[in-house]
């Protein structure tokens, strides 16, 4: 049992944008939720921040994916586009390591989205709860500001 889910301030937008179902993903894996539920961001700027408070449970070496995890056992993806692995981190710049404590708000990834959006099909940050709460986008294709609280509904 993973005890209370998430209290609408306890989790905010990591980003600013349009937010979208995980339908709208052009992407198999995530639209198909085999990662596990969650939404996605069209981003308008290139800074993603931590959404709750967290221990950064890995960095992948491209510094393209996140994975976060809460002191209650939450998991938490974060991962920036689609097949932007092949960039190999160009355009992507970190200012966390693994292991390192993250509070809501901090600054986790830099991104320059004008420099790989040609390259890659989907600049959208995706965001998986990979611990298995189901995700519902309280209002899909909406404008969200970072740390924009009561984005989205979470259930077990």
């Amino acid at each position: 049992m993973l005890g209370k889910l998430f209290k609408r301030k306890d989790f905010v937008s990591p980003a600013t944008g349009n937010i979208k179902s995980l339908d709208q993903v052009n992407d198999e894996t995530f639209s198909s939720r085999l990662m596990g539920d969650g939404f996605a961001i069209e981003p308008e700027v290139s800074e993603i921040y931590a959404p709750v408070d967290a221990k950064v449970d890995f960095v992948f070496q491209t510094n393209h994916a996140v994975g976060l995890k809460t002191d209650d056992g939450k998991e938490i993806l974060i991962h920036v586009g689609i097949d932007t692995v092949n960039l190999e981190g160009r355009g992507f710049s970190s200012h966390i390591q693994e292991g390192q404590k993250v509070k809501q708000g901090d600054l986790m990834l830099t991104v320059d989205f004008d420099s790989i959006k040609e390259l890659v099909p989907s600049t959208d940050i995706i965001v998986i709860f990979t611990s298995g709460e189901a995700c519902t986008v309280n209002d899909v294709n909406s404008r969200v500001q970072n740390q924009d609280s009561n984005i989205i509904q979470l259930s077990k």
